[in-house]
């Protein structure tokens, strides 16, 4: 124990300075800084002490963070704007971390909360640095990867996302996360290009962008005798002449516009924007050894949430359907899937279109209980989607009616 007083002596001694300046500043108090002491102490001799696991690493980094919290509120307080070791706390925490994923490489929490640091404080380098280490070391990890590809998403580095997500895809073959995630993140994106015009929908807005007339284009003059004073004279001293700005406004519309048609046939027949990456996604993760009907529900779930966002979600969700009833034509995630479809691009509730989708929902539910092997479990999943309905305000009372029947019903059947 020798060993461990005096590295955990070595690491007190690092934070004198600070808890001098708490002192001289009145920031805490000679008993308060007394009690922090030995609280770090108690804490360090658990790290250091043979067998110390992640679980105490993370503690003593919790207890970290809620000091520096509580030095952040009294600075507040007191007026104190700057502290000579305002950013010692942040330091200790990482270190803390390193120390950490040091002693127990193993444990998949702890790198996690390492990430969520150096992400807090924006330490981008030494975050893909600590990154790249954890899926060294647990390649098989499906959260992992997707907290790095969406990380770099988010950046907008859209292809190295998809460098990762395929990586992790080829590591992870046990599961359908990773592969539903890497299908969100496209359709995030798909959902970024359509949001800023540059879909299917604005094809027409990109060529009137990249239309420009005569005045918007940089001329050479042909008679390099003349000088620019013409052109640079006091315009607005001179009396505008009408004619002179109808006929000028005439010439502009009849000007040739001039487009980059190569590039608007391009995005045209891009078939990304047609949703061809999600659905290519489904498409292999179809014949992973993994995939079964709930596989294909969870991506059915996912692209639900794209139906008002994204031109060609309903396209991908038929695709998902008919993936489904050709594989697993009597699984009750099949034919929850098939009987929520109508009511998926509904967005009023109040209005004219919601009776007839749930007319058309409630009729695949009589045909699905008859076809189905396992009724409780379609019962069960059926009655969250109406018991949710049911929780919409301004429903026709009749609609009400249908679906307390309904939710009966299902009861009935658990």
């Amino acid at each position: 124990m020798a060993g461990v007083a005096d590295k955990a002596r070595f690491f007190l001694e690092q934070a004198v300075p600070q808890l001098r300046e708490f002192e001289d500043k009145e920031i805490f108090t000679r008993d308060e800084i007394r009690n922090l002491v030995r609280k770090r102490t108690d804490f360090e001799h658990r790290i250091l002490a043979p067998g110390s696991k992640a679980p105490d690493f993370l503690a003593y980094a919790d207890w970290e963070r809620g000091l520096d919290t509580l030095r952040a509120r009294r600075c507040a307080r007191l007026g104190i704007r700057q502290l000579t070791h305002q950013h010692a706390s942040i330091g200790r925490l990482g270190q803390i971390h390193e120390r950490g994923v040091n002693r127990d490489p193993g444990s998949v929490q702890m790198w996690r909360s390492y990430l969520e640091h150096l992400s807090q404080q924006g330490a981008a380098k030494r975050w893909r640095r600590v990154a790249t280490r954890a899926l060294r070391l647990h390649p098989q990890d499906a959260e992992l990867w997707t907290l790095v590809g969406r990380r770099s998403a988010a950046n907008g580095d859209m292809d190295g996302a998809r460098a990762y997500f395929l990586r992790g895809c080829r590591f992870c073959t046990k599961g359908v996360f990773i592969w539903v995630e890497y299908a969100r993140v496209e359709m995030e994106w798909l959902a970024k290009v359509e949001s800023r015009g540059k879909g299917k929908k604005a094809l027409a807005a990109l060529r009137k962008e990249q239309s420009t007339d005569d005045s918007d284009q940089i001329k050479l003059k042909e008679d390099s005798d003349e000088s620019d004073d013409d052109d640079d004279g006091d315009d607005g001293d001179m009396i505008p002449d009408r004619e002179m700005a109808a006929a000028k406004a005439l010439e502009r519309q009849q000007a040739p516009k001039i487009v980059d048609e190569e590039a608007v046939k391009k995005l045209e027949k891009s078939p990304a924007l047609g949703g061809a990456i999600p659905r290519a996604i489904f498409d292999i993760a179809v014949k992973q050894k993994f995939f079964e009907a709930t596989s294909a529900e969870a991506f059915f779930n996912m692209f639900s949430r794209f139906i008002f966002t994204v031109e060609s979600c309903a396209e991908l969700i038929q695709h998902v359907l008919d993936t489904m009833m050709k594989s697993f034509e009597r699984h009750p995630a099949t034919w929850d899937c098939y009987i929520r479809q109508p009511l998926l691009p509904i967005q009023d509730f109040t209005s004219a279109d919601f009776p007839r989708a749930l007319r058309e929902s409630l009729g695949r539910l009589t045909h699905g209980l008859e076809a189905t092997e396992r009724k409780p479990e379609l019962a069960g999943k059926t009655l969250s989607w109406v018991v949710s309905l049911l929780s919409k305000q301004g429903l026709d009372q009749s609609i009400v009616t249908v679906l307390e029947m309904t939710k009966k019903r299902m009861e009935s059947l658990l």
